[in-house]
């Protein structure tokens, strides 16, 4: 299984792209921070992930403003030099 579930905060937006098919893409950096458990201790989280979004997802992203919080699901991938991880996102929740 792949999927990923997390809050996230845009700090970087690039221009909106246009696959050849003509699907609205947007690659975005996005930060989050969090504690969570682990060994019964808390633990704080705190990262910066590059993530993309398309069609209906992405015009929805991009209309927000840097800074804006949200919820996103998605899943990993590999950039397209294939090297590091890519977020896909595929759902919003809770845009603020």
């Amino acid at each position: 299984m792949n999927r990923v579930q997390l809050s996230a905060r845009i700090i970087e937006r690039k221009s909106m792209r246009y696959t050849p098919a003509g699907v609205p893409a947007l690659d975005l950096v996005l930060e989050h921070e969090s504690t969570v458990t682990e060994a019964q201790q808390a633990r704080k989280v705190k990262l910066d992930i590059k993530a993309v979004a398309l069609g209906p997802v992405a015009e929805q992203l991009n209309r927000q403003d840097t800074g804006a919080t949200f919820g996103l699901v998605g899943f990993l991938g590999a950039t397209r030099t294939g090297r590091g991880l890519l977020l896909h996102i595929t759902e919003l929740n809770d845009i603020v």
